[in-house]
């Protein structure tokens, strides 16, 4: 999936800093994967800390087994976790399939919801990809009435794909290729 071996894994933006997984992240992140909020358009309920902690392992091991991830996404100027945004190969039974591609993903904390920084950081995590990965293509999966991450995707340039069927749930598939 990369076309060479990235030089640079941190990233930053206007407002965050983004930067691979390490093992201190884990509290913010298992704080934010139990609230319902964040996640009623992705599990359907809050994770467990278990859950959480098995995720977290994940995101750790992208980047050394594959050389990309998910990063975390702090605010610049205090520190304060804000989310994560990224790229997984997560091996999903998911009819049709995703065909091996980078699979895009965000999800923020409740706090910034609204505000722009899934966009801002999707747009910097999409360059990142341009870049590295020598696919043509990527993809997202996104719950259809989440209107929130499909503008967030279109922004972006992911495109409907079809509706796929994932864990009983239907779930819009967007790919989107690279620029010229």
């Amino acid at each position: 999936m990369l076309k060479a071996p990235a030089k640079t894994f941190d990233l930053e933006t206007d407002r965050t800093i983004m930067r691979p997984h390490t093992l201190s992240d884990f509290d913010d992140c298992a704080a934010m994967w139990a609230d319902p909020a964040v996640t009623l358009h992705i599990t359907g309920r809050p994770s467990t800390r278990q859950e959480s902690w098995a995720r977290h392992l994940r995101n750790i091991g992208h980047w050394s087994a594959l050389g990309f991830g998910y990063w975390v996404v702090r605010e610049k100027s205090t520190g304060i976790f804000w989310g994560e945004v990224g790229f997984g190969d997560f091996q999903r039974a998911i009819e049709p399939p995703l065909d091996a591609v980078p699979e895009m993903g965000w999800v923020l904390c409740t706090a910034v919801h609204g505000k722009g920084v899934a966009s801002e950081t999707a747009t910097a995590a999409c360059a990142w990809g341009d870049q590295y990965f020598s696919d043509d293509k990527t993809v997202c999966i996104v719950a259809p009435e989440h209107a929130g991450s499909i503008s967030v995707a279109q922004k972006q340039g992911f495109e409907h794909k079809h509706i796929a069927s994932y864990r009983g749930e239907q779930t819009l598939i967007m790919e989107r290729l690279k620029p010229a």
